[in-house]
């Protein structure tokens, strides 16, 4: 039994990375692709931009209207479609249908995502399932860094068909796994349409959202300016910013591993830390931002810390509605994506306003309000809640 939900995990891990790797691995095509297409680039990113609309879009949605079909069966039909939509961006011969093999896939995104994290919850003890979920988001993390290097590095080595080419592998190659290593996953006690909606009558429902969306906001709105950070801030050459992203890519994947641990043994206290370990990185970044080696050391630990806060966005979610647990996690997908594109915008307009040395005002303020947020939430609790370490 122990070494089937290892094996399930992992392919669900795998399963997760392919469908992250089909959403960001474009980003390191984009010039391939606007030459390609002979588009601009502004119109190649909406390959990137309208993906995410439809994630957010389809986050609270999908999940909800697939919930009671037997989860292997929902699984292979959203790798199935993913899968075509990547054979059909390699054939596509002009750029609307490139957008619409794009756009079709993303609607379905959250549902795979969202059934990723409750089946690996699902597989373990209570007490273990936040370790098997950490493991998912190693897919995660490794799905939204990983895949643009080797993305990039295939269209400039061999062709942008190439790309392509590995982002349907990936996918069938999960297919083909889930196919013949996962067995049937009929849903046990299917809630209605109706119960699961009924957890946004709660407030603590809607506590957590905003948590996860100002502390997603208070990563990326900083994260997403990293490189203009390091090149105009820092002086950084191409190759250290690289090296320095890469860095940064393996350190969340470490924070996705320790946030495992940190949430079965120690779930409040982590939480409630959270936003000052983030600020204080900040803080260190604002003072000592010229400085090489302390922006490589404040990178690191950034890294580890947005790992473990994107295990601790998702732990926010479902310990508010456990009794929905699909359903809470395209919430969380959804606010995750919210906070990302609230994040990126106000740390463009500092960036605009007073200089890229001050973008991670933009995350301190973010912070500021979520340490009040989880403060509220944290005595919305029950007592039995509150005494959890």
């Amino acid at each position: 039994m122990q070494k089937r939900n290892h094996l399930l995990i992992f392919i669900l891990s795998v399963g997760v990375f392919g469908i992250l790797n089909t959403e960001m691995g474009v980003i390191g095509i984009l010039p391939s692709i606007a030459e390609h297409y002979n588009v601009s680039i502004s119109r190649a990113g909406w390959l990137v931009s309208l993906f995410a609309i439809a994630v957010a879009v389809s986050g609270p949605t999908m999940p909800l209207l697939f919930s009671g079909i037997n989860r292997k069966k929902v699984m292979l039909l959203v790798l199935g479609v993913f899968v075509v939509g990547n054979v059909v961006s390699i054939f596509a011969s002009n750029f609307a249908v490139a957008l619409i093999a794009r756009v079709i896939p993303a609607f379905f995104h959250p549902v795979y995502c969202s059934l990723a994290l409750t089946v690996a919850a699902d597989s373990v003890s209570e007490e273990e399932a936040p370790k098997a979920v950490s493991k998912v988001f190693i897919g995660v993390s490794a799905g939204m860094v990983i895949g643009v290097p080797i993305a990039s590095f295939l269209a400039s080595a061999a062709s942008l068909e190439v790309a392509m080419i590995f982002f349907a592998v990936v996918n069938i190659l999960v297919f083909l796994a889930t196919l013949l290593f996962i067995p049937s996953m009929p849903v046990k006690g299917r809630q209605s349409y109706g119960a699961q909606l009924s957890v946004l009558k709660k407030a603590i429902t809607w506590v957590s959202i905003a948590a996860v969306i100002l502390l997603n906001s208070s990563v990326f709105g900083v994260y997403s300016y990293l490189a203009e950070y390091l090149k105009t801030v820092t002086n950084m050459y191409s190759n250290s910013i690289s090296f320095m992203l890469f860095m940064y890519g393996g350190a969340n994947i470490i924070g996705n591993v320790v946030a495992g641990r940190l949430l079965t043994n120690h779930a409040v206290r982590s939480v409630a830390a959270l936003p000052f370990v983030l600020g204080a990185v900040y803080i260190m970044l604002f003072f000592f931002g010229k400085l090489s080696v302390p922006v490589a050391v404040m990178t690191l630990i950034w890294g580890i810390v947005a790992g473990i806060g994107g295990n601790i966005n998702q732990y926010l979610m479902m310990s508010a509605a456990p009794e929905a647990p699909d359903f809470a996690n395209g919430l969380f997908l959804t606010s995750a994506n919210v906070g990302t594109t609230l994040g990126t915008a106000v740390g463009g307009l500092f960036i605009s306003a007073m200089g890229t040395q001050y973008v991670v005002i933009a995350g301190l303020l973010s912070l500021i309000l979520s340490t009040a947020i989880i403060l509220l939430r944290h005595y919305m609790l029950t007592p039995a809640q509150q005494s959890v370490s």
